[in-house]
């Protein structure tokens, strides 16, 4: 059973996500992330006090909350809302009128450790990533751990491509594609898929319009 966190400060929104989630058979909604162990929150971006990204900044750094994932809610699309929800540690980014069966799906995703990035999240991403100044010039230091195979799938990573995509790009078994993944993570202290992309892009493994 997958424990999911609601975070929104509008009663009527809460209500109609927590009869969505009771509604299939492996959710639940919980109501202390803590306490009651949530697997993932739905946060709210904009909220009254302490925000939905200073919210995400805290469970990230929170070891107690290991593991716990969150996914971005909002009514925005901002670039800029995008950036700094994967980097406050988010695992997701989905806007409020995702249908119901799309977001249902996406919490599925999320809890097993996969980043909910849509094409068109990840192309707002990418060319905001692009366009930033400060963006640091490309520095092969932070991946020098990673093999030449490694790094051929971080590139498809972050293209967006799913472990079934990036087996048969490279023909190898999707287990040894989710195997190279794992990896990656572990080597380069990445929480999921979506700060892979950031790193990738920052690295200057890949750049926007071209290939590693």
């Amino acid at each position: 059973m997958i424990r999911v966190l609601l975070a929104d400060d509008q009663a009527l929104i809460r209500a109609g996500f927590h009869v969505l989630i009771d509604a299939a058979d492996d959710l639940e909604v919980v109501d202390l992330a803590r306490r009651e162990r949530a697997d993932v929150v739905l946060m709210d971006i904009r909220m009254p006090g302490v925000d939905g990204l200073e919210a995400t900044r805290r469970i990230s750094a929170d070891d107690d909350l290991a593991g716990v994932k969150v996914i971005i809610l909002t009514t925005f699309e901002s670039d800029e809302y995008v950036y700094q929800a994967i980097r406050a540690g988010a695992s997701g980014f989905l806007v409020k009128d995702t249908e119901p069966a799309d977001l249902l799906q996406a919490i599925r995703v999320v809890a097993r450790g996969d980043a909910l990035l849509s094409p068109s999240v990840t192309r707002r991403l990418i060319t905001d990533l692009a366009t930033r100044p400060e963006r640091p010039p490309p520095s092969d230091r932070a991946l020098a751990g990673l093999t030449e195979r490694e790094r051929e799938v971080l590139a498809l990573v972050a293209e967006g491509l799913s472990n079934d995509e990036i087996a048969g790009r490279l023909f190898l078994s999707p287990l040894t594609a989710k195997t190279h993944v794992s990896r990656i993570m572990t080597k380069l202290n990445a929480r999921d898929r979506a700060q892979l992309v950031v790193l990738a892009y920052e690295s200057g493994l890949v750049t926007p319009g071209g290939r590693s």
